[in-house]
């Protein structure tokens, strides 16, 4: 059922493996990489042509301390703190006792809504663009932060539901019917039973979620004007000018742009692959 551990593998294949790898990591990072080398280059270094050569000046300093004074990028920070913290304990608060209730309570209808969580997934977020902006005009909740953290809650609730569900319906359901026998409430089972035993897929899915609301740049532009509310994935853009782009300011600001998300992973690493594996042993 799971796949066969890469040491079982036949000579040939293992070996192909092993080759190809290193070339597909590389490609993967192969952006990463470009921005990060541009990012310490010089202006007129760029200017000269050298797009792709080791650089030759290297501005690293001057290139983040402007990036980060050339536009109010701390405050695009911070705006995207306010957005994202939020947008994660909302989405994952909600899904977890969604997940609890379609996991553990058979009701008419509930593998109707839970399929509704499924196909919600589904729909392209971008014809949704005009109604969600229209809806946050009418509810004046446009360019606020409390309309982006609703948006966001939303649009992520579904995944989340989904992705849990599926964890709380691999737990051993005697546990709760001998917790509701001795007399446990249902926010007793669900607080000190349930969530403890599905810690590890909580963090896997704060990291992810965390990831997908920091690096959102399409509802940014949709929901948000100016520079109240603006998230740092908009500030990133401001650091292009009018009539040229100093692309190792921008390079800079998309580097200082990703680092929270870079750092969160490695800090919650384990308990990451801890998550997305939970249950895999299961036979």
């Amino acid at each position: 059922m799971f796949p066969m551990p890469i040491e079982k593998w036949k000579p040939i294949p293992r070996l192909a493996y092993q080759l190809s790898l290193p070339v597909a990591l590389m490609i993967w990072l192969l952006p990463m990489l470009t921005a990060l080398v541009t990012s310490v280059r010089s202006n007129d270094e760029l200017m000269a042509g050298n797009y792709w050569g080791w650089p030759q000046d290297f501005a690293m300093l001057e290139n983040y301390r402007e990036a980060l004074t050339a536009s109010p990028m701390l405050h695009y920070f911070w705006n995207s703190c306010l957005i994202t913290v939020p947008s994660v304990i909302g989405a994952i608060s909600l899904a977890a006792m969604a997940g609890y209730a379609l996991s553990t309570y058979q009701f008419r209808g509930n593998t109707l809504l839970f399929a509704t969580f499924v196909a919600c997934n589904f729909v392209p977020q971008q014809i949704l663009m005009i109604p969600v902006r229209d809806l946050s005009l009418s509810l004046g909740l446009f360019n606020t932060v409390t309309g982006m953290v609703l948006f966001h809650v939303a649009m992520q609730t579904g995944f989340c539901t989904l992705f849990l569900r599926n964890f709380i319906k691999q737990l051993p359901f005697e546990m709760i019917e001998a917790a509701r026998i001795e007399g446990a409430s249902e926010w007793t089972v669900f607080y000190r039973i349930v969530l403890p035993l599905i810690r590890p897929a909580l963090a896997a899915l704060a990291v992810l979620v965390f990831t997908f609301v920091w690096n959102d740049y399409f509802w940014a532009l949709c929901l948000t004007q100016g520079d109240d509310v603006a998230p740092i994935t908009v500030g990133v853009a401001a650091l292009r000018g009018q009539w040229t782009t100093a692309w190792n300011l921008v390079s800079a600001g998309s580097i200082l742009a990703a680092l929270p998300s870079v750092l969160l992973f490695f800090v919650m690493q384990k308990q990451f692959v801890a998550g997305l594996t939970f249950g895999a042993s299961k036979g």
